[in-house]
């Protein structure tokens, strides 16, 4: 069968997009779109087929659950898992492992999109907690929730769908719900010890980015441990305070006492006052431990709820009234409803206790205040620069187990099959915005239009190919060339299944191919089930780009990658799980 001058341009559009991607920083969804915008003006799609992808329930079950997620970091969920779960890894391969275990074990029940969705904002505070980089841990993390789905029916809907057409197709014949696990179980073996010994070659380090933006500014805050804290009676490495980046703790005050060169098998009590020092952003990080509050008293004095409070940094001003005044002395929270919470000076923390600052023009101050003062004091004469800090609001851990308990409830109704994944999702963010887990307008933030945007044009891509009949021109071409062989069949079947996978979407891959392999396997006279297996495992072996899977696309942003740190890594799994799926399969279910 010949291809059709709109398959060989498609494909060449597509090949084009694909070049641009490996060989340019040009954005993901800026590449696509415009391979979408020349498809329409070139007659092959049509208006409506290129905007099909923008209302796809994969697209919206996406949007969804960041909302879900951004309640789960609001409410101190997040915080919870990464303390809890995942614990304190030696070194970055450790810190995989731990990763990469449990969630293939949830994905292989659960759906793995919204275990992706749940753990990004766990990992990536778990990350910056133990100096790990981010694009270390967040590949590794989509790929253990991808192939954590082949070890059951259930893992994902794409072997549900090809098992009721392997069904349909051989009078009543299917796999039960552990069946796959024969060969998704070495898979996943094989996928985690692959990446765990070869991460530090094929994953980009992009950590030192990172550092040369952090805040060089020093503080001095200090912080008090409630009465009936859970970090009463823990030690100080077992709280997890010597776990935060760009912070240490310099002594403790214990009713009048000091303690300095603070032991980490320090026990912590009520009332403790601990002293640390450290950047901004490991100041949000304080505030945000469960049991810890601002010692301030002045704090608790602000107008404003906790709920809609920040920190802001200002920069003093020659014309702020209160020059030649101690911060005690100048009434500043009647003045300004702010609370100086510490003060840096030329960059470094000052060690004089608050209270007997006298400002000096370029101090630094952090302030702990409502949400409208950015805005009222933007352009004021008393301060030469206004900032609010990124995520600063107070987590709200009283709502905790309520956001607990929704996450819970969408994933037992996915798992019980009560409720597809896009109505769970938005019960779910429903309930988040009711029940105050996270605010609207952080809801409206939290959602990541580039991943969005990249979905919808891939779809576009792909119903291209398959309009134009690309798809099923390569798809019987790549059957040919198995020349009779059972096995060249299973490697030819696998390895179109993945190329498939890598654009257009997993399940149109497996829909699409799935008529070629029965017929293949009624030409050769051999089981259909051999294949249906393979077509599944090759389903789910999403490796090589962000745009084959949407929890590629949903790490991509927060690892920081580019889009060949999938092809690096992705490209050998894939041809790993290829060799493991072709030796296992005739052993377990015989041609």
């Amino acid at each position: 069968m010949m291809f059709s001058p709109e398959a060989i341009q498609t494909l060449l559009l597509i090949t084009g997009c694909f070049g641009l991607l490996i060989f340019t920083r040009i954005p993901a969804d800026v590449v696509l779109l415009a391979g979408v915008a020349i498809l329409v003006f070139a007659n092959i799609l049509t208006p409506a087929e290129a905007l099909a992808g923008a209302a796809s329930e994969g697209l919206a079950t996406v949007a969804v659950l960041f909302v879900v997620a951004q309640a789960l970091a609001d409410t101190g969920v997040v915080s919870w898992i990464s303390y809890t779960l995942l614990g304190r890894p030696r070194n970055v391969a450790s810190a995989q492992f731990r990763l990469m275990a449990p969630v293939a074990i949830f994905s292989s029940v659960l759906n793995n999109t919204p275990v992706v969705a749940m753990m990004v904002p766990a990992v990536r505070d778990w990350a910056r907690r133990n100096n790990i980089s981010s694009s270390q841990l967040m590949i590794p993390l989509s790929y253990a929730a991808i192939i954590g789905g082949t070890c059951t029916i259930v893992g994902t809907s794409t072997n549900l769908v090809v098992n009721d057409m392997l069904k349909a197709h051989s009078s009543g014949i299917s796999l039960e719900l552990f069946d796959l696990a024969w060969v998704g179980v070495p898979c996943v073996i094989v996928v985690i010890l692959f990446t765990v010994f070869t991460s530090r070659w094929l994953l980009p380090d992009r950590s030192g980015r990172v550092q040369r933006f952090e805040d060089a500014r020093q503080y001095v805050v200090e912080m008090l441990v409630d009465s009936g804290s859970p970090l009463c009676g823990k030690s100080i490495e077992n709280a997890g305070l010597r776990q935060l980046p760009g912070m240490f703790l310099i002594e403790i005050d214990r009713e009048g006492r000091l303690l300095t060169a603070v032991s980490p098998r320090e026990t912590l009590q009520a009332n403790d006052r601990l002293i640390f020092a450290g950047d901004v952003r490991s100041v949000v990080d304080l505030k945000n431990i469960h049991g810890l509050r601002m010692a301030d008293d002045q704090v608790f004095k602000l107008d404003a709820h906790q709920a809609v409070r920040s920190l802001v940094e200002v920069v003093v001003s020659p014309n702020f009234p209160f020059l030649g005044k101690t911060v005690r002395d100048m009434g500043f929270r009647n003045h300004y409803g702010a609370v100086i919470i510490a003060v840096s000076r030329g960059g470094q923390h000052l060690k004089t206790k608050i209270g007997d600052v006298e400002p000096r023009p370029g101090d630094t101050f952090l302030l702990e205040t409502h949400d409208e003062f950015v805005e009222s004091q933007r352009y004021s004469r008393d301060f030469l620069l206004v900032s609010q800090i990124e995520n600063s609001r107070p987590v709200r851990h009283e709502q905790r187990g309520i956001a607990g308990l929704i996450l819970l409830g969408m994933v037992a109704a996915v798992a019980g099959g009560f409720m597809s994944m896009f109505k769970a999702a938005l019960l779910a963010a429903g309930l988040m915005v009711l029940t105050r887990c996270v605010r609207t307008q952080d809801a409206r933030r939290s959602i990541d239009w580039q991943v969005l945007l990249v979905i919808a044009a891939s779809i576009a891509l792909g119903a291209a190919m398959e309009k134009t009949g690309a798809a099923q021109t390569i798809a019987e071409l790549m059957v040919g060339l198995s020349a009779g062989s059972p096995i060249g069949l299973l490697i030819a079947l696998f390895t179109l299944t993945t190329l498939f996978s890598a654009v257009i979407s997993n399940m149109a891959a497996a829909v699409l191919l799935f008529p070629v392999a029965m017929a293949a396997s009624d030409q050769l006279g051999i089981s259909a089930v051999p294949l249906a297996v393979t077509l599944m495992v090759g389903a789910s072996t999403c490796f090589a780009t962000p745009i084959g899977y949407q929890t590629n696309l949903m790490v991509y942003g927060p690892g920081n990658y580019q889009f060949q740190d999938f092809m690096k890594l992705g490209i050998p799994l894939s041809m790993l799980v290829g060799i493991v799926t072709v030796i296992i399969v005739p052993i377990v279910w015989p041609f």
